[in-house]
């Protein structure tokens, strides 16, 4: 698929926009009060392959947030920031990556200018992050009630009072927990400007809905070039976001880190317990990075034929198993060794 043409920022080590690869974000949902818990979900979301952590600064003690996290892990780190300037000024003095901020939202003129003043010396882009529940009034008044042409155009407005201060490092994001608006609403901004998109379904849910309304706006925005970075939103533990960001990726063929899986969905054919090997497949290989297909088969049937195409696999039998290379069978082992097999095998494959 052809990438929509955007302008190219850096935050921190990361790029965003232009030719660089589409990178993955989370929030982190332990308490600003919570030092070293903080540090350490930062950690884990690194480790689970996060590329930018972003957290809440909602007063100043939580400022010192900032050079916690920075000691401990590379990613860039971003500031979420509502209506106080200052907040947006000592993050960036800590050390901040990017701050997501709203203009419209911090006051006159010469508070916007201060922000956007300090971050050029910086070097620090800002997000502008709009969404349903928080158009300006006159907006409102102009549409009659939310819509995708009043997200579109409320993030717009923002990015002018920063563009009235020579400011350009910018990304937007219009967020609706309504698919169809926040699909529309990107497809807006695509055609008005070059700013690199920050997709993202807001208030996405619990983890099974979650993923599913986030799967579908993301992913048709995706198929269409359009986005840049992206979060997946959910009621749940932020590394969960990250794996189902990733995978969003990979079954769209844009990130190739990592294993891509195959599994038939059984049917009375099944002798072997494929649903839970699989399960157990997913779990103990998430985080090999090798760029492989492994296809989970429940059966001779659908097996080594049907998944022929995959770099390694298993398929099941009564009580055994067979693992299989590019459709060809290499050992029949037990049912009870089949995971472990398959394992090694995947450890020896380039």
């Amino acid at each position: 698929m052809e990438r929509r043409v955007t302008k190219k920022i850096k935050a921190g080590n990361t790029f965003i926009g232009g030719d660089s690869r589409i990178t993955v974000q989370s929030m982190l949902n332990v308490p600003s009060t919570d030092i070293e818990g903080s540090v350490r979900q930062s950690q884990e979301l690194e480790k689970a392959g996060c590329d930018i952590i972003r957290i809440a600064v909602p007063d100043m003690d939580a400022v010192k947030l900032i050079p916690a996290i920075k000691e401990k892990v590379s990613v860039p780190i971003v500031a979420d920031i509502h209506f106080d300037y200052r907040l947006a000024l000592e993050s960036a003095a800590a050390g901040i990556d990017k701050i997501r901020i709203n203009p419209g939202n911090i006051g006159d003129d010469s508070r916007v200018k201060q922000v956007a003043d300090e971050c050029r010396r910086r070097n620090i882009p800002i997000r502008i992050g709009v969404n349903s529940g928080s158009l300006e009034k006159h907006i409102l008044e102009k549409y009659g009630r939310p819509s995708p042409q009043a997200l579109c155009d409320s993030a717009l407005y923002h990015a002018s009072l920063l563009e009235k201060f020579d400011f350009d490092n910018i990304v937007l994001s219009m967020k609706s927990s309504n698919v169809d608006f926040m699909k529309q609403a990107y497809e807006l901004a695509a055609e008005r400007c070059i700013y690199p998109l920050h997709l993202g379904v807001t208030e996405a849910g619990t983890e099974r809905m979650g993923i599913i309304k986030s799967a579908i706006g993301i992913g048709s925005l995706l198929l269409e070039g359009i986005g840049d970075t992206i979060r997946v939103s959910l009621t749940d533990e932020p590394v969960k976001e990250v794996y189902a960001a990733k995978d969003i990726l990979k079954a769209m063929g844009l990130n190739n880190e990592g294993i891509k899986f195959i599994s038939c969905p059984t049917c009375g054919r099944t002798r072997i317990d494929l649903i839970g090997l699989a399960k157990q497949a997913e779990e103990r290989l998430k985080d090999c990075k090798k760029n492989i297909t492994v296809a989970i088969m429940g059966c001779a049937v659908n097996g080594p034929g049907e998944a022929r195409e995959a770099d390694i696999g298993i398929a099941g039998g009564h009580g055994t198993g067979l693992i299989f290379k590019k459709g060809e069978i290499i050992k029949k082992v037990p049912e009870e060794a089949l995971l472990d097999e398959l394992i090694k095998e995947i450890e020896l494959t380039d």
